[in-house]
């Protein structure tokens, strides 16, 4: 395996050639990926020649060429009659720079349709051109550069290399491209050492028995098919005898076409092209298992009316906009088989985004509500090329132990690597095959350990409270407070007090700028008045902290509340003038407040729950409004553990021997 990675650096030689073009560096993958591509197929198809010839060597079969190249052609792998037929490859046609450009068309023109498609060959606008491999080359032309390029490849022989290799050879092809692409926002190419991991814990869960030697895996955001395929290949190393069938869908054009044509060489594969989320090219279908690694963070908005008007049933809610992540989940859900087990990559966002009621928030309390969700690991931070965070592995499985239904394990695997000796991009961790051992066994076991621990799915579950509250007044009673409805046409202001019994506007243009007054007003000034009558006015004292009605001298306090004016306008008609209404109202000071409280399963117990911890901690009045229970999961919470303080003592010491350094200084600076 080892070995064809030496043509990495050598993959890698061929940008230099960009470089001096002038070729931006974030175009390097647009350019490079077709070219991949191609030396991938032809090194396929010469193998596959020369394992057929080595087939007919031992059955003592004679063939002419016609008859074998018409075998090769059957096996619908891709052919190219250049190749075969005029017996020249790419490396043959760099040969003579004279007759290469004329050489190079022939030889694209030589593949099947299907390949040709896939490389981009055609010209035609009106399709999509996948990898566009024809219209690179004419750039490439243009400045001068197309035949070193192809040249440049063709050195690189990948005919001894397996499937597996070759794959593992894309993927760290691929990170770099990622590395350096701007189009790659959200997208994180999954690293081998993930891939075995995600791998050991679906050969962990996988019952031979149940799925007849035969398991159906299948990726929705595939992209260049590494972690399907992956995955794929190390079952098979695990597993004697299993068969597999892979499907992959993508939206991504040339990476796509990486897929589909890494699949076309694989015993039996289905990729296609599309949108999974607003085009599932696999509808009806159900698989054992099922991974991906979905974009994070990225937004659905552009299809957002599509995925509204959806009628395949599998969006139970909807998240935030900003991020389709939950989106993949339920469709991965939807197309898990009975017995169907899964492994999905995330970032934290799935965790804990959106409160209870969220869309968020309601996506994962369905998935617990069904039951589905057997364990969530931490993964270490800088395991991915292209960021940082950490990432958490979500099991599903429909088919639990009865030891673990209605059960989950949270895995703390943040701890679980060893250190790179060179980073790729800011990955500089990996979880290396004896972490990646005891990860598994920790989830066969599924007991608690200084690591993970087991939880009843409703441990996560919790409830979001709104209550309204009543502000005191300073003598800690709640009073009634008058409430007054007064309709004026018009309203006169004199000065700061607001006077309904003083008026003489008929104006409608000062009758707006009473209005625009009134909006100006803070209605808990102290001097700020409303009078009902000559003797009767309502004011806020901010010393006592109540409405004062005041009738002549004497004075009653209406404890904590509000004086709320309004104004609306009503433009002239035929029978009435332009005219304000002012609406006066004293109200209660009231607030609405939200608390988050444990919840239990059982409705008598979840009801004390509420009404224990109102009277704990509420001290003001309220009224108990809705109640919504949402899901969150918290790592940092459940793997809490407190900072060691140092011993008093080691501390003095340092003190100590900080003060003598500090006095050595003084005398030898003769202070």
């Amino acid at each position: 395996m080892n070995n064809i990675l030496k043509y990495e650096s050598k993959i890698w030689e061929t940008a230099d050639l960009l470089i001096g073009a002038g070729i931006k560096q974030s175009d390097f993958p647009k350019y490079m990926m077709p070219f991949f591509a191609l030396i991938m197929v032809e090194s396929r198809l010469l193998k596959i020649q020369d394992e057929k010839l080595q087939e007919l060597k031992k059955e003592h079969t004679v063939l002419s060429d016609a008859d074998l190249y018409e075998e090769i052609e059957e096996l619908d792998q891709g052919y190219n009659s250049y190749i075969f037929e005029e017996k020249k490859s790419l490396a043959d046609i760099c040969i003579n720079d004279k007759t290469f450009i004329t050489d190079f068309n022939n030889y694209l023109y030589g593949f099947d349709d299907e390949t040709q498609d896939l490389l981009g060959v055609a010209k035609s606008s009106d399709e999509v051109k996948y990898l566009d491999i024809s219209g690179l080359a004419g750039l490439l032309g243009k400045k001068n550069i197309l035949f070193a390029f192809v040249k440049a490849w063709s050195t690189i022989d990948l005919k001894p290399f397996d499937n597996s290799e070759i794959t593992t050879l894309e993927e760290h092809i691929k990170r770099k491209w990622a590395d350096i692409s701007a189009e790659t926002a959200g997208e994180q190419y999954t690293p081998n050492d993930i891939i075995s991991l995600i791998t050991e814990v679906i050969v962990s869960k996988v019952q031979k028995e149940k799925n007849s030697g035969y398991l159906t895996i299948y990726d929705p955001t595939c992209g260049g098919g590494n972690l399907l395929y992956g995955v794929e290949d190390k079952i098979k190393h695990s597993i004697a005898n299993i068969h597999t069938k892979t499907y992959g869908q993508d939206w991504n054009d040339a990476l796509y076409a990486l897929a589909k044509i890494e699949g076309r060489f694989r015993n039996e594969s289905s990729i296609e092209y599309g949108n999974t989320l607003v085009d599932d090219q696999f509808k009806n279908h159900e698989f054992d298992i099922v991974v991906a690694n979905p974009p994070y963070g990225v937004d659905w908005k552009g299809y957002k009316k599509d995925i509204l008007q959806d009628s395949t049933e599998r969006f139970h809610a909807l998240p935030a906009v900003s991020d389709g992540q939950l989106l993949f989940m339920q469709h991965l859900i939807s197309k898990m088989s009975l017995n169907g087990m899964g492994v999905v990559v995330h970032n934290g966002s799935t965790l804990f985004s959106g409160d209870a009621g969220s869309g968020e928030s309601e996506i994962r309390k369905w998935m617990f509500d069904t039951d589905i969700v057997e364990a969530i690991i931490q993964l270490p931070t800088d395991e991915f090329f292209n960021t940082g965070i950490f990432t958490y592995l979500w099991v599903l499985n429909k088919d639990k132990k009865p030891t673990h239904k209605n059960r989950v394990m949270m895995i703390n695997a943040s701890e679980k690597f060893t250190p790179m000796k060179k980073n790729k991009g800011k990955k500089r961790k990996e979880i290396d095959k004896l972490n990646q051992i005891e990860i598994v066994k920790t989830l066969k076991a599924f007991k608690d350990n200084d690591y993970a621990k087991v939880f009843d799915k409703e441990f996560f579950y919790f409830n979001k409270q709104a209550i309204m509250l009543t502000n005191l007044d300073y003598q800690n009673r709640v009073l009634e407070i008058e409430k007054k409805s007064i309709k004026l046409t018009p309203l006169k202001i004199v000065q700061d007090k607001i006077d309904i019994n003083e008026f003489e506007y008929s104006d409608i243009s000062k009758l707006q700028n009473i209005k625009e007054t009134i909006k100006e007003l803070d209605y808990k000034e102290k001097d700020l008045r409303v009078y009902i009558s000559q003797s009767v006015y309502y004011f806020y004292d901010e010393d006592k902290e109540s409405i004062i009605k005041q009738d002549g001298k004497n004075q009653e306090e209406l404890g904590c509340g509000k004086i709320v004016i309004k104004s609306t306008s009503k433009k002239a008609t035929k029978t009435k003038e332009a005219s304000i209404t002012i609406t006066v109202e004293l109200t209660l000071d009231t607030q609405k407040d939200y608390e988050i409280i444990p919840y239990d399963k059982d409705e008598k117990k979840n009801k004390k729950n509420i009404d224990d911890f109102m009277a704990k901690y509420i001290t003001k009045p309220f009224v108990l409004l809705d109640n919504v229970v949402g899901v969150e999961i918290n790592f940092n919470k459940i793997f809490y553990k407190p900072q060691q303080l140092r011993p008093l003592e080691d501390i003095l010491s340092d003190i100590k021997s900080i003060n003598n350094d500090l006095n050595d200084l003084e005398s030898s600076l003769g202070l």
